[in-house]
């Protein structure tokens, strides 16, 4: 039987509402049991999400002030999430662990991914799942980049039957030290996930139904996207696009499975199918924008006569250790685009 990994975010586990909700997609089809949760998100625009809270605490507990606001706000959430989901979670003790290291690293990786981690505890409860701590099976190297080790020892951990369910965001240096993906890195965690488990499908649910083709923010009835490619998504997530995290694609992409971004307000709609091919049916994927970035505009006559120029140009930002985003160019001219933080520390250096 081929089997589905699924990833749910924070806005989609949000309340015991939302969890139910989950626990309902997952139970409704039986190939469902990997199972990847982000922390509970906002209940409402004035709410505060919990890995906020958390990097909070953290934040205080480095300079030595009273923590016990966000420390009680998390507990109220979880409290109030274990009883109503009817499960026996001891919530004080796992932060009474946490608050003995609340200030003890000088970066918030481990506060933050506490948030994931309670969270997958109690959804493990819910589900009666074996739970699967990442940071002991999701390992990146010393320069913060995945090992690929963690693909073999975390499959080794997903065997068996029953559900199994792995906190996003997180895993651990060689050392042990817990070590963050970037904000929104639970969507990597679950396609990490669903290549260690060899899972046919990679299902992410979230709170819209898949891409659109515009913001729908700007375009109100723009059209979803129905199939995309990975290296289409991947220009759309990095220029802006924010429904799944631009590094999502890399475990799957080799082994070819699919991500399918789904809603969980409406799970019978069919979202977006991520795949490695498709047969484009228009000229144009997706439209996509970001703001930020700082533009150097170089004009010079007969520069496409000039034989090394844009490598000598090029030279300059490296020797500057400013990397490049973009480079449109015309006969005579030529721009390169960097972001907005390293052009305004160059200019202004200089």
């Amino acid at each position: 039987m081929q089997f589905i990994t699924c990833k749910f975010g924070g806005s989609s586990l949000a309340d015991a509402s939302c969890i139910r909700n989950a626990i309902s997609i997952i139970k409704s089809n039986t190939a469902r049991r990997y199972i990847v949760p982000s922390a509970p998100g906002k209940r409402h625009a004035e709410d505060k999400k919990i890995t906020d809270l958390l990097y909070a605490w953290h934040g205080m507990a480095r300079q030595g002030l009273d923590a016990s606001e966000p420390r009680n706000i998390i507990e109220e959430r979880f409290g109030s999430l274990a009883h109503e989901l009817g499960v026996s979670f001891d919530i004080r003790a796992c932060l009474d662990e946490i608050a003995q290291c609340a200030g003890r690293d000088e970066t918030p990786d481990y506060m933050a991914s506490r948030g994931e981690y309670l969270n997958g505890r109690l959804l493990a409860e819910v589900l009666e799942a074996v739970f699967v701590d990442p940071a002991e099976c999701i390992l990146f190297k010393e320069n913060g980049e995945l090992d690929p080790a963690t693909y073999e020892r975390l499959g080794a951990r997903l065997n068996g039957p029953g559900y199994f369910v792995v906190p996003g965001f997180y895993g651990a240096l060689p050392d042990g030290t817990i070590q963050t993906f970037s904000r929104g890195g639970s969507d990597v965690t679950g396609a990490i996930v669903a290549r260690a488990s060899k899972s046919s499908l990679y299902e992410n649910w979230t709170d819209v139904s898949g891409f659109c083709m515009a913001d729908p923010r700007i375009v109100p009835d723009a059209k979803r996207i129905e199939e995309v490619t990975y290296r289409e998504l991947r220009e759309l997530s990095y220029m802006g696009a924010t429904v799944l995290h631009d590094e999502a694609i890399f475990p799957v992409q080799e082994p070819g499975i699919p991500i399918q971004i789904l809603n969980t307000r409406d799970p019978k709609n069919p979202g977006t199918m991520i795949v490695q091919k498709r047969i484009a049916t228009s000229s144009v994927c997706g439209i996509a924008g970001r703001g930020g970035f700082s533009m150097f505009n170089i004009e010079k006559t007969l520069m496409n006569k000039e034989h090394g120029f844009g490598r000598k140009l090029l030279s300059i930002f490296e020797e500057m250790g400013v990397s490049w985003e973009h480079m449109p160019s015309g006969i005579d001219t030529i721009s390169v685009i960097v972001t907005g933080k390293q052009g305004a520390c160059h200019i202004g250096a200089n």
